[in-house]
């Protein structure tokens, strides 16, 4: 079986850019450095743009693809395309890669969720404060996450509920999607979660809100992704996990900070709320008593 060659497999042109690394030139590790860490940008960016944020020529990128075995540029770019395309490997792929595994996994497992949450914090702050702005603004505000992100919807929606109860959660049950997105209207503002490989309804819930005139903010995996792209705040989260799974623990994070920031903008009434609502739970005895309890 012939093995697969730069032209024809994203994993091999990586596995030739590393290689090569320490033998090109400071331009050329640059962008070929640019290349690595941001795939998703590549695949739907210029070269122009692609060049100046990896500050480099542009006239670089060509050298850099001809040197790598590419005819030019857009070969190259095509690589990149192929792999949005195609997507990240699946589940079942990355489990077959555990099978068997031997060493601390749980430390590989816990050693990437603070990476994630550091990488999440780090790149975020005003992301989430726009986003925060944004919904603060908003008459009404919904919320969606679907499959692997409904957690992180779900969250978001159960906390924000606490202050402001009519935030509506979009989630399609029984097959009624279509019809929760007729209630759309301009104006008002839609949270929408996702991740590779994306979900089809996280996509329409996005471009409905457009064609409703709604505000969208994204949470997702790239600031190339196909919500960030069509979003008005963009919040980028990290996903990575060594198990067969992206992680959430990063997304769940981040909206617990944008609800946050929210009781934080929404002040005293925002507290009045949130104790109301508190009242009223305990009053409907959602919670169970205990000892500590005071009668």
């Amino acid at each position: 079986m012939q093995a697969a060659t730069p032209h024809d497999s994203y994993a091999a042109l990586m596995d030739l850019i590393k290689a090569r690394h320490a033998a090109l030139s400071p331009q050329f590790q640059a962008g070929a450095r640019y290349l690595a860490d941001h795939p998703d940008e590549v695949a739907v960016s210029s070269m122009r743009s692609i060049a100046a944020r990896a500050q480099v020529q542009s006239a670089a990128l060509v050298r850099l693809a001809q040197q790598l075995g590419f005819a030019g540029w857009p070969e190259l770019k095509a690589i990149f395309v192929e792999r949005l395309r195609v997507g990240p490997a699946g589940y079942a792929e990355k489990a077959g890669a555990l099978a068997g595994k031997e060493g601390n996994l749980v430390t590989e497992v816990f050693t990437a969720q603070q990476r994630n949450l550091a990488a999440t914090e780090s790149a975020n702050h005003a992301a989430l404060d726009a986003a925060a702005g944004l919904l603060q603004a908003a008459p009404r505000v919904h919320v969606a996450g679907f499959r692997a992100a409904h957690p992180i919807a779900y969250t978001l929606h159960y906390l924000y509920r606490l202050l402001r109860p009519s935030v509506q959660l979009l989630s399609g049950q029984g097959g009624t999607l279509e019809m929760d997105l007729r209630a759309l209207q301009a104006d008002e503002a839609v949270v929408v979660i996702s991740f590779a490989p994306y979900s089809s309804e996280a996509l329409l819930v996005a471009q409905a809100a457009r064609q409703a005139g709604c505000q969208v903010v994204a949470i997702s995996d790239s600031a190339m992704s196909p919500l960030a792209l069509q979003a008005d705040a963009s919040i980028v989260i990290a996903v990575d996990s060594p198990s067969f799974f992206p992680s959430i623990v990063a997304g769940v994070a981040a909206v617990e900070s944008l609800v946050e920031l929210l009781v934080a903008r929404a002040g005293p009434d925002g507290v009045h709320a949130i104790g109301a609502a508190e009242s009223q739970l305990r009053t409907l005895g959602a919670y169970a008593k205990t000892s500590n309890d005071v009668n």
